[in-house]
């Protein structure tokens, strides 16, 4: 526009020239030699310049694309007033997102798709890469198990593909494209349908037709929580973009990758990978929460998700490294009795990965012989947020007044446990962070809850600020809990010294610290 504009004003100035060049010709007639002004070179036009200011915040990056229009619907209404009362919760969303955001909105955008899909995770699980819900839902993108298998994403005994973030990113943005195409290029239907599948949305449009009812997403009879589910995301849009009017304070993220996918090749202990990159082994599995153990799977993938300026120094000591000093091993002697099951359960690994090491077919073992077993090369608690650590650290907050240890038997159901102990099955599902529906395994250990809180114990979420001269013990101590909760609750490493300012959370019974 200004440039057009500096051309039209050299325009009139040159008619202009003209109009007076004719004058003084018929005044003056040719009185006097008339000199005409020498035409504007090139080298003279000055070009104007557009500023365009540089986009430093991936937040106000997503603010600038987002485009749904937001109607005023009741929901919406009630969800923005939600977000907008507890600014908190989406400054710790924001916080959580800091390392995988800009990723995500690349992809969105590589793909030309909404911006506000990068919001899903927020309503899907408050950006929490570990979350696991009632319906058996995981990750930041709440797969199922059909679901992420559909959509190419592996799951097994050492690895989740529904929490690795890259992955699950790009099986959900194929799955929204899918369901995009599925429901005829409508994104409303599109997003309701990765909540509630499309069946049910096709179904619920072709109902209202037959009926000679508007078919727009707002008159569909959908289940409540889809009804729900797409007027929240509309919502938490229209409060992205007025952060500002609304008060909302974001976490901000540069606009810039500050992680990178490596493929390391091989199986690989994360603590060993943790050391290579100058990393807690807890802040690597924090960026890797698809591994569920303490190594990556044996027979893949490999990929590490590392911060970038932690690449060049990782891949330096990896190639320093032989593949098979990636992982420690033990020399184990089969015993009359043993089997590839037993030795595996009591390893802490599987019978495929005892198979593809030891290169045995079948399950047929020779007693005398010897097995190469790879091990942790740390304490499994300092693994912290393995599954198994997870699972525990969940199973031991404080639901009740006795906690009881339960192996699971032939025969056992959640129902079945659930009613023999006079619990329900929702509660004894979220005590071990397990979801009603999942499959039971005999000999797995579960914690059961008995006797309902009263007077004698009341547990309160705590958050503490480390002070100087504090020690993990000298905390556990004064609040009555254990140094292993401390680091199970915290995702520590014992080894590591806690600092000044440092912020910690505890489950803390209050009548005892009263005490």
């Amino acid at each position: 526009m200004r440039i057009q504009n500096i051309v039209l004003a050299g325009s009139i100035v040159l008619l202009s020239g003209c109009q007076s060049f004719d004058q003084s010709v018929t005044e003056e007639h040719n009185t006097q030699a008339i000199s005409i002004p020498p035409m504007i070179s090139p080298e003279e036009v000055i070009e104007a310049k557009v500023e365009v200011a540089e986009v430093t915040d991936v937040w106000q990056r997503i603010r600038l694309g987002l485009s749904f229009d937001v109607p005023d619907q009741k929901l919406v209404t009630q969800y923005r007033d939600w977000y907008i009362k507890h600014p908190q919760h989406l400054k710790t969303v924001s916080e959580r997102a800091t390392p995988f955001l800009y990723l995500i909105v690349e992809e969105i955008e590589k793909r030309d798709l909404p911006i506000e899909l990068a919001l899903l995770p927020i309503v899907e699980s408050a950006f929490d890469p570990f979350a696991y819900s009632h319906g058996a839902a995981s990750g930041l993108w709440q797969f199922t198990s059909p679901m992420a298998r559909h959509f190419g994403l592996q799951m097994n005994w050492w690895y989740d593909g529904r929490r690795d973030v890259p992955a699950a990113t790009i099986a959900a943005l194929d799955m929204l494209e899918y369901l995009y195409k599925k429901t005829d290029g409508n994104w409303l239907y599109a997003i309701a349908a990765y909540n509630t599948g499309e069946g049910r949305v096709i179904n619920a449009v072709k109902k209202n037709k037959r009926k000679g009812k508007p078919t727009d997403f707002w008159s569909l009879a959908l289940p409540t929580e889809t009804q729900r589910y797409v007027p929240q995301l509309l919502a938490l849009a229209d409060v992205i973009k007025n952060a500002d009017k609304y008060g909302i304070e974001l976490y901000p993220i540069d606009n810039q990758a500050n992680i990178q996918v490596i493929d390391v090749g091989s199986q690989i202990d994360l603590a060993l990978a943790a050391g290579f990159a100058d990393m807690t082994t807890s802040a690597l599995h924090k960026l890797n929460p698809g591994y569920n153990r303490w190594a990556t799977a044996p027979n893949g993938p490999h990929n590490l998700v590392l911060p970038v300026d932690k690449v060049a120094n990782f891949k330096l000591a990896m190639a320093d490294t032989k593949a098979d000093d990636r992982l420690n091993w033990e020399r184990y002697q089969i015993k009359s009795g043993d089997s590839l099951g037993l030795i595996a359960q009591r390893y802490r690994t599987t019978p495929a990965a005892l198979r593809a090491v030891n290169d045995i077919k079948g399950n047929t073992i020779i007693a005398g012989r010897y097995l190469l077993i790879p091990v942790a090369a740390n304490d499994p608690e300092q693994y912290a947020l393995s599954l198994a650590q997870r699972v525990k650290s969940k199973q031991n907050i404080s639901r009740g007044s006795e906690k009881v240890d339960y192996i699971v038997k032939s025969g056992d159901s959640f129902w079945k446990i659930a009613k023999a102990h006079k619990v329900n099955t929702a509660q004894l599902a979220r005590w071990n962070n397990m979801a009603p529906k999942d499959t039971l395994k005999i000999g797995q250990k579960l914690a059961i809850w008995t006797g309902s809180k009263n007077n004698s114990s009341v547990t309160r979420k705590v958050h503490y600020t480390v002070r100087s001269g504090d020690s993990l013990a000298r905390i556990a101590s004064k609040f009555k809990v254990s140094i292993n909760d401390l680091v199970r609750w915290n995702a520590l490493e014992k080894s590591k010294y806690i600092q000044p300012g440092q912020k910690l959370k505890l489950y803390v019974d209050v009548t005892k610290v009263r005490a």
